[in-house]
């Protein structure tokens, strides 16, 4: 018998306990027990948020994000799609007067939550000088000015331009502009769409974490958006839009891993995993396809250039849907 597990039993038969209750544990797994009782502690005091947000720290995000969207990717059985889809439909409240198609057109949980709208629901406003149109079917959550490279995610919680916009250079072209945060919910449709006309420059993509984006981790987490897995939409602002610089910023989050970028800015590439690279400057129209979210969460919406100083937004809170105006010069 190994001296280790002698003792144990030696030092069970003083204190009056049988042998065969003896648990022994080897060296390196105690060890990563303890390791474990600490990483739990840990989260559980030091990550910010309420409890459940806590709890959420011990949860694998990735993992469960891949889970998730294998399972929403699968085929359902043509009988199925009804009950199945319509009580996800129904749960949200997802409008499917709007939907192209009918539930049981859509062979899976992902291809209604990517579905595309009737056509002509979702009109350009008209264009005007500087004018900027929402991208997304979305709630503006937070506004404001960019300054010393900083944006206000919620409660006063900063995070960095720079960093949101990791892998392009000239971060500071921003500064003094502005940003428009837009949330979209479960029942939202989840495609984005090109805000001005202009001129694509860049793509790029950072594979960060997956902690959720709503008003409970808004409000906890610190640079959130900095710290979450996003693509990033950059464009030159041409015609009505000349002078203005505008990036849309993807967020993803738990169970939203996939932040698509539109093939036709890719010119042809596959965007990195963790990177980017420029454009030759292809020409997009307000409306266009820019990207889609896999279960849907935010845009950043950055405005620079060196007009951005005379670009006044118009709505800066409430619902807001494609196409409509968000801003223009004063």
């Amino acid at each position: 018998m190994d001296a280790p597990v002698l003792r144990g039993h030696q030092q069970n038969q003083r204190a009056g306990y049988p042998v065969g209750m003896q648990l022994t544990w080897p060296q390196p797994a105690r060890f990563a027990l303890v390791l474990a009782l600490l990483w739990v502690v840990y989260v559980l005091l030091w990550t910010p948020g309420p409890l459940a947000l806590r709890m959420l720290g011990l949860y694998p995000k990735k993992l469960g994000s891949r889970v998730v969207g294998w399972a929403a990717a699968c085929p359902l059985p043509q009988a199925w799609r009804g009950p199945l889809l319509g009580r996800f439909a129904g749960h949200y409240g997802i409008d499917m007067a709007e939907a192209e198609f009918s539930l049981e057109d859509y062979p899976s949980l992902q291809s209604l939550f990517t579905r595309r709208l009737k056509a002509g629901l979702r009109p350009q406003d008209t264009p005007t000088p500087g004018g900027l149109n929402s991208p997304v079917d979305a709630r503006i959550i937070a506004s404001g000015r960019i300054k010393a490279d900083t944006a206000i995610q919620a409660k006063g919680l900063p995070y960095r331009i720079s960093e949101l916009l990791k892998h392009e250079r000239g971060a500071e072209r921003f500064e003094g502009g502005h940003y428009l945060t837009l949330y979209l919910s479960p029942k939202d449709y989840h495609r984005i769409h090109v805000p001005l006309e202009g001129k694509v420059t860049a793509v790029s993509r950072v594979e960060g974490e997956l902690w959720p984006v709503n008003d409970a981790s808004t409000g906890s987490v610190p640079r959130l958006y900095e710290r979450n897995r996003r693509a990033a939409w950059t464009a030159l602002g041409t015609g009505s839009a000349e002078g203005l610089e505008v990036a849309a910023v993807l967020v993803g989050a738990t169970h939203v891993g996939g932040v698509v970028i539109d093939r036709r800015w890719l010119a042809g590439r596959d965007l990195p995993k963790n990177g980017g690279f420029t454009v030759d400057l292809l020409p997009c129209t307000p409306g266009e396809d820019l990207g889609t979210f896999e279960f849907g969460s935010t845009v950043v919406l950055l405005i620079g250039g060196p007009r951005a100083g005379d670009w006044v937004p118009l709505r800066t809170e409430g619902s807001v849907k494609v196409g409509q105006r968000l801003g223009a010069y004063r």
